[in-house]
Order: C-alpha cells, then sequence, then structure tokens
C-alpha cells in the first residue's frame, strides 16, 4: 500500500490532463444512470479497498469542519464550542473551519480515526465518489484521485464504463 500511496501524486498527475477532459465531457451530457454506475463503481471498489491500511487522506488533507460537525465533536469531548474551535482549528482562506494542521490530529499510528463516530461530515463522505450529481463535483474529484488510491481506481474504471 505504501508503495501505491507513493505513487500516486505522479500518477494523479499524469492522468489529470485526460480526466480533465473526461469530466468536461461528462458535465456536458451525463448519462441518465450515472448516480447508479457511479454507486456500482464505489460500491465494488470499497469491497477491494480497505482505508485503514492507507489513510492517505488523514495524513495529507484536512476536513472541512461545519458548525453541526464543530458542535457535535466539541460535545463529544465535553467542551465549549468555542474551545474545540481554538485547540483544534482554523480558518482558512475561503473562510471555513479546518484543522490547524496535517496529519488529522484525531488519525491514530494505527489509522484509526479517535473520533470516527462523531467524525465530520467531509470525513464521512470522502472520498464523495457516491455523491448524488457526481459530475457537480469534477473538480474535487481531480483532486481526490491524486490522494486517494480508491478515487484513482473508480475514475480509472468509469472512464472504460461510460464513453463520452
Amino acid at each position: 500500500m505504501h508503495d501505491i500511496i507513493n505513487k500516486l501524486p505522479k500518477q494523479g498527475k499524469d492522468k489529470h490532463n485526460e480526466n480533465k477532459k473526461f469530466f468536461a465531457k461528462l458535465k456536458k451530457k451525463p448519462p441518465k444512470n450515472l448516480d447508479y454506475i457511479m454507486q456500482d463503481l464505489h460500491d465494488e471498489e470499497f469491497e477491494r479497498t480497505d482505508c485503514l491500511e492507507c489513510a492517505n487522506c488523514c495524513k495529507t488533507t484536512g476536513p472541512l469542519f461545519t458548525n453541526k460537525d464543530i458542535d457535535r465533536i466539541a460535545k463529544h469531548f465535553r467542551m465549549k464550542t468555542q474551545q474545540f474551535i481554538e485547540q483544534y482549528l482554523r480558518i482558512d482562506e475561503d473562510n471555513d473551519y479546518v484543522l490547524q494542521s496535517v496529519p488529522c490530529t484525531f488519525l491514530g499510528t494505527d489509522n484509526y480515526c479517535s473520533i470516527y463516530d462523531v467524525r465530520p461530515k467531509a470525513c464521512r463522505e470522502f472520498p464523495h465518489t457516491d455523491r448524488k450529481k457526481f459530475q457537480q463535483i469534477s473538480n474535487l474529484t481531480l483532486k481526490n484521485v491524486s490522494i486517494c488510491p480508491a478515487a484513482f481506481n473508480i475514475v480509472e474504471a468509469m472512464k472504460k464504463r461510460i464513453k463520452t
């Protein structure tokens, strides 16, 4: 897995233009059953992929924290919301709450998340490959193929299954 993760940024970069063209065509004319195709591809990939072997998303990127996320996680820690924000978060250039640093503070050396049951929505939905109206998040997916081996594999399978 370590080898795959190390090669992923270069593979993502090598495929970037090809993927960008594919997504541009997909956006213009998405198949009627795209959500079903994506759900199938997502499910097939995650039958083979164990995120605990990788956790590259947690090691290299930080999720956005919604107000609901912050309140839920602060409550989990029995902290006041503002105290949680001050201890763990910062406001990024888009005016969103994000972690102060990566790798994620809540990631253990065993790749387990210490707040898994209350984790942010962005973490629960990552890599977003089973999201409805998938074609609307192509920019996010273009980034995720360089971070997540499963996202990379799903996009490659998608290009084979959907002819644009």
